[in-house]
């Protein structure tokens, strides 16, 4: 997140037109809308769909002013969203974080990798708990599951099939020699370090979440 970035009220606009945008309504916390303005903006997911859960509940004064102003008329929305975003250099980023320390978090997850362009670490992720839900024998691109993963991140079933051989010479359980020669596999290991001991329970459950970011 950028350092000292704090809420603007400004900001509520962009919440609101997402909010918005049909099915009206909380949007989830990994749909492509969400984290495109989460990245826009170096605020993640989570205090964005905070601040829309207020805006659900019109929990404040401003919140329903806005409502009453922008929510029968998206037209104006629009305008007013639009000269925002030329008024504070978001067509610009690079500009309008200029002078300000950025270290960014979350945003590498959502990012295309250096190594190889194909693929983003949330979809590395998404990999690995496929990898806990099969058998070695199954982690071949004809299984089902590995067909339709491969659909959602539209990347070939034999891309799947290859960061799951790399995800086994991660698995201690396994044994087996990195013998994998890849540009992935530096990356595998690192989201292996990072969720490979998790509880497969919990990592479905945020995989499914994250999955959200690819359906539309």
């Amino acid at each position: 997140m950028a350092k000292n970035t704090v809420w603007q009220d400004d900001y509520w606009l962009l919440l609101m037109q997402i909010y918005l945008h049909r099915p009206v309504g909380v949007k989830p916390l990994y749909s492509r809308e969400m984290v495109e303005l989460s990245m826009e903006l170096h605020i993640a997911p989570q205090v964005l769909r905070k601040r829309m859960l207020q805006i659900a509940s019109l929990e404040t004064p401003r919140i329903e002013r806005m409502w009453q102003t922008y929510s029968e008329s998206p037209r104006k929305l629009e305008r007013a969203v639009k000269l925002l975003r030329e008024m504070k250099g978001f067509g610009a980023v690079d500009e309008f974080f200029q002078g300000v320390a950025v270290q960014e978090t979350f945003e590498r997850d959502f990012r295309p990798l250096a190594e190889d362009g194909r693929f983003k670490p949330v979809m590395l992720i998404l990999i690995l708990d496929l990898y806990f839900s099969l058998s070695i024998i199954t982690m071949v691109p004809e299984t089902p599951e590995v067909q339709e993963l491969a659909k959602l991140l539209k990347v070939k079933p034999s891309d799947i099939v290859l960061v799951l051989d790399i995800y086994q010479t991660c698995d201690p359980y396994l044994n087996r020699e990195k013998t994998v020669v890849s540009d992935l596999l530096l990356p595998c290991q690192q989201i292996w370090r990072r969720y490979g001991n998790m509880e497969p329970h919990v990592l479905a459950a945020y995989a499914e979440e994250l999955k959200e970011f690819f359906k539309s």
